[in-house]
């Protein structure tokens, strides 16, 4: 291939994040540039420069990913040590050593100004739910840009931020660190709604209704996602006790009507009107929250990413679970029906993400709320959610215990502070001695270590490889010890309905929220990722491989150990968590074909593996798959999710509700992926495909009418737990593209 054709294929990444045209003439110029200034006989004749500008070219033609700009750098002075010519390469160095210094007083300034103008590659494909384009997204983007340089030159140790910028780990979301915001939370929906709250400095009483109920439990859950940077989940079992307050007072209502009209108060008339009215307020709130939560946009450019846990034994038997019974069966079909968008077409939302519990009252054919199972299972064929927790196998991992995850995975560590006698620190309302509790709790933060770097690092060594293990853990232990003597001493008055008005605490004005920070209040997350690609470089061997298998447990059971031995040191609730790398896995990617070029199976992809997930290429059953990542999810405490990649089942229930069962026999969390998408041009509603334009970049293509355009098409797929609605950077595109189903 001639080098004017890779000139016209080929992109590079430049250092504000834009992706622009390769550009080899760029490359001789600045040659020529260091050329002219030494003495003639040791200059580069024009030969040697086209040479070095020849191969540079087929390098970056020849590439897997858009080369960084850093990268060419590099390529030119090895190009130019390689002729011999030692005097223009150290011209060169020296040129760009200048050049670096001037750049760091504007690398922020470019930056922001590539973001606004929508050149910024990285940044506007960082989140598959944030609109890059909309202000109020930008504006996140741009205070996000200026936290990020104020985090790597001020708050963090160089160390952390070159180990950062390095990819040998990921110190998560340093566009929130400097303001001291903690990831994400379970709020205390229950202490808000029935001992009152406070939002906007206006006090909240208890709703006298189901409807108003649902109506301020978005207002709460706004305010949550514009005070914190991560997820948040509230259970409807706290909803349900408004139910039969509506009853009630529905009921005294058509009475009054009937004795108005001079009509007999005959009782079963009467239930009957009241049940009929009840059922239509359950709808509108129900579609209250739905259409709010989807159309509310956080100070931070987005809808709330928030979680709606269903669990019937959350309340107790009788007319509070018949009624939950009733809000979770209408969630499931406004779900299943979907939203409209613009173009009045019904398509699959992205919030609120939805768990169900499997558990013996509904798994069964028998059972009383079987009926619920196979409205979820018809909701999960057509619209992906709602998510699946086993109750049966969560007891058993989790000592007992049975709550929601965040919609991301992130699950709290048990509760051990009531058991210990540690008695309301967070000052809730609806605190009862004894009780195990969870809603109110957050997570601090996420460092997440490469372990395919460790591997690559060690060159297959395996006593190299431990040894290395040993420091990147201690590497992110001191980056953890970061985010938490951040939060220390942050005071309540920074977010209000977080820690004054209930949805985590209600401390005093003034107040510090430091004790909540220990003694399993709150978790800390040590997250992971490319487990499969890791027992590759070393053994050869997918995790799959009994003998990849051996090996990557015992990693996992070091990672455990570690947060253990911290957690004992320090009362800080450390914990490992299977990292949901969104933008990140393209960036471990590239750091990796940087740093040790191109392994097959390891660093051949511009993604890698999130967490202990089967590689999404690799061929196995769905039930295989689901039993063999349940002995992870076991070591994955702080958070874990499997999935299945399933073709469209929307005909097949049967066999979703057999996947069901499997779950609840098998494996705590579990989700299965389908397609749900919608093309705008031709009105096509199958799967939207990936392939390759001229340029080599991946894009979207309806197969029915070959439309490219992303404006007018709707895709949904689930990268990280959520759905994802606003498409992805090339790396967790061609992971989506490559992904094999399973059923």
């Amino acid at each position: 291939m001639e080098t004017k054709d890779l000139e016209v294929r080929t992109h590079i990444i430049k250092r504000n994040g834009r992706e622009v045209d390769f550009q080899k003439e760029k490359i001789i110029n600045a040659i020529r540039k260091a050329n002219a200034e030494i003495a003639g006989i040791h200059q580069m004749n024009d030969f040697q420069i086209q040479a070095v500008a020849d191969k540079i070219a087929r390098q970056v033609a020849e590439s897997s990913h858009a080369v960084n700009v850093e990268d060419i750098q590099d390529m030119v002075e090895t190009g130019i040590m390689e002729m011999r010519c030692y005097e223009v390469a150290q011209k060169y160095v020296r040129y760009r050593y200048k050049r670096e210094l001037s750049r760091k007083t504007n690398t922020t300034d470019n930056g922001i100004l590539a973001l606004i103008d929508q050149l910024n590659e990285e940044v506007k494909q960082e989140n598959s739910n944030k609109n890059p384009v909309i202000n109020s997204t930008q504006r996140d983007y741009m205070a996000g840009e200026v936290s990020k340089d104020l985090t790597q030159r001020v708050l963090l140790p160089e160390e952390i931020t070159k180990a950062h910028e390095e990819g040998i780990i990921h110190f998560h979301d340093s566009d929130y660190f400097a303001q001291r915001e903690h990831n994400c939370d379970l709020i205390n929906l229950e202490d808000m709604l029935w001992n009152g709250t406070v939002i906007s400095e206006t006090m909240i009483e208890r709703p006298h209704s189901f409807f108003t109920a649902c109506n301020v439990t978005t207002q709460i859950v706004a305010q949550v996602a514009s005070n914190q940077y991560g997820g948040q989940s509230f259970s409807l079992s706290h909803l349900a006790p408004f139910v039969d307050i509506s009853r009630k007072k529905i009921r005294a209502q058509v009475i009054a009507e009937r004795e108005e009209c001079g009509e007999a108060i005959d009782d079963k008339i009467v239930d009957k009107l009241t049940e009929n009215r009840l059922e239509t307020e359950i709808r509108n709130g129900i579609q209250t929250i739905q259409y709010q939560l989807i159309t509310l946009m956080t100070c931070n450019g987005q809808a709330p990413f928030v979680t709606m846990f269903m669990y019937l034994d959350e309340v107790p038997e009788g007319q509070t679970r018949e009624d939950l019974a009733k809000i979770i069966k209408e969630v499931l079909l406004q779900r299943m029906q979907g939203v409209k968008n613009e173009k009045g077409v019904w398509v699959t939302p992205a919030f609120p993400k939805l768990i169900y519990v499997l558990d013996e009252d509904n798994i069964h054919e028998d059972a009383p709320y079987f009926y619920l199972t196979e409205l979820a299972a018809k909701c999960t064929a057509k619209r992906m959610v709602p998510d699946y927790i086993s109750a049966k196998v969560m007891k058993e991992l989790k000592g007992g215990d049975l709550y929601t995850c965040m919609g991301c995975r992130s699950f709290l560590t048990p509760d051990r502070f009531t058991a210990a006698g540690i008695g309301n620190i967070e000052k809730r309302k609806n605190y009862k001695e004894g009780e195990r509790r969870y809603y109110g709790r957050f997570n601090q933060g996420v460092v997440t270590i490469n372990l395919v770097d460790v591997a690559c690092s060690s060159y297959g060594d395996m006593d190299k490889f431990w040894a290395i293990l040993e420091d990147r853990l201690e590497l992110c232990h001191r980056a953890l010890r970061c985010r938490h003597e951040r939060l220390l001493g942050t005071v309540s008055d920074v977010a209000p309905i977080l820690w004054q008005h209930g949805a985590l605490a209600r401390l005093e004005k003034g107040e510090t929220i430091d004790r909540l920070l220990y003694n399993g209040y709150s978790t800390i997350s040590l997250g992971y990722a490319g487990l499969s690609e890791m027992c590759y470089r070393m053994l050869g061997v997918s995790h799959t491989d009994p003998m990849g298998k051996e090996f990557a447990l015992k990693v996992m059971q070091k990672l455990n150990d570690k947060c253990g031995e911290w957690k004992a040191a320090e009362n800080i609730d450390y914990s490992v968590y299977g990292t949901p790398m969104e933008s990140t896995t393209y960036k471990f990617a590239k750091a990796l074909q940087k740093r040790f070029g191109i392994i097959p199976h390891v660093t051949d992809k511009n993604y890698i593996t999130n967490s202990y997930h089967v590689h999404v290429t690799e061929e196995i059953d769905a039930f295989d798959k689901l039993k063999f990542e349940s002995e992870f999810q076991k070591l994955s405490p702080g958070g874990a999710i499997s999935y299945i990649e399933v073709p469209n089942m929307q005909h097949n229930i049967p066999a979703v509700i057999s996947v069901m069962k499997f779950i609840y026999d098998n494996i705590m969390y579990a989700e299965l992926n389908t397609k749900s998408d919608f093309c705008e041009v031709c009105g096509y509603d199958g799967e939207i495909k990936i392939v390759e334009d001229k340029s080599g970049k991946l894009v979207w293509e309806c197969p029915n009418c070959g439309n490219r355009d992303q404006d007018k098409m709707s895709v949904a797929r689930r990268t990280c737990g959520y759905i994802g609605t606003q498409f992805w950077n090339q790396g967790r595109t061609q992971e989506i593209k490559d992904r094999v189903l399973h059923l």
